[in-house]
């Protein structure tokens, strides 16, 4: 039986990351995903993916870590996630003790969604190289898995490069928490099963999700890797379509929230709980 999730943009405008928590928790569910952008430069050159106008969500919403560290004092069994928290973005060592001070602070709840992002000046205005974004990811990744695991850590490679440090505190979930790659793009698979522990697409109809979760497990074979988990965002409301994504593999349906008031968003979640209930 796979877990059931939410997601939403926590933004300033929208019901609170504490209240949030606290209702998914009563409810049932097993995990809350908050995506992060740390500014929208106005120039707006790049494209919105989703081909329409950039919703202002996108440049009004809290910091991950400090709305998931305020999820994270108010709830004892609730899953904390970055979906997807955008590495290429943020130092290493920084961001290594962030994920480990809130994987500590909740006991072991973290799970570290990550992704490659796509707003060109947003990179540039952090300093760093577009064209040179899943190379960075990469090996920011595996720079904190140093970090997570090793007393005196050390890491260099071409773009990430540090001789030995001590940093604490260290993750409760033994080798940090899980890393899940938000993307779908071409050399998906292969970056998964090279630096990650599972899969985190869009939901999408046009998707052939039984092709593409075999290009997944064909990837982690060649890198003699154990199965890699599978989670999605966007998950129906409807007890056919969860059936069907659960059959393909998927372990985790995270349901949608708009960044909305309480009296707009309590009324969804509770209906999202119903349909929960009717799966298990």
């Amino acid at each position: 039986m796979a877990d059931f999730g939410l997601f939403m943009f926590p933004t300033d405008y929208a019901i609170q990351p504490v209240e949030l928590a606290i209702a998914a928790e009563e409810r049932g569910f097993e995990s809350l995903f908050f995506p992060e952008h740390t500014h929208i430069p106005t120039s707006r050159k790049t494209p919105f993916p989703g081909g329409t106008d950039l919703p202002k969500e996108y440049w009004h919403t809290h910091d991950p870590f400090v709305a998931l560290g305020a999820a994270a004092a108010v709830t004892k069994k609730l899953k904390l996630g970055t979906g997807v928290c955008l590495v290429i973005e943020r130092d290493p060592i920084v961001l290594a003790k962030e994920v480990a001070s809130l994987d500590m602070i909740s006991n072991g709840r973290v799970l570290f969604g990550i992704g490659g992002g796509w707003n060109v000046e947003e990179m540039e205005n952090h300093g760093a190289n577009f064209k040179k974004r899943w190379k960075t990811v990469r090996e920011k990744v595996l720079a904190m898995r140093e970090i997570w695991t090793k007393e005196a850590a050390e890491f260099h490679g071409e773009i990430v490069n540090f001789d030995k440090i001590w940093s604490y505190p260290k993750p409760v979930q033994p080798g940090g928490p899980p890393v899940l790659m938000g993307s779908q793009s071409p050399k998906t698979f292969e970056r998964v099963a090279d630096y990650c522990d599972g899969w985190l697409p869009i939901n999408n109809p046009r998707n052939d999700w039984p092709a593409l979760i075999k290009q997944l497990r064909d990837a982690e074979k060649q890198k003699g890797r154990k199965k890699l988990s599978l989670s999605l965002f966007g998950a129906p409301a409807k007890e056919d379509g969860l059936h069907q994504l659960i059959e393909l593999g998927f372990e985790r349906l995270l349901f949608p929230l708009p960044p909305a008031p309480r009296d707009t968003v309590m009324p969804m979640i509770d209906n999202y709980a119903k349909v929960m209930a009717k799966m298990k």
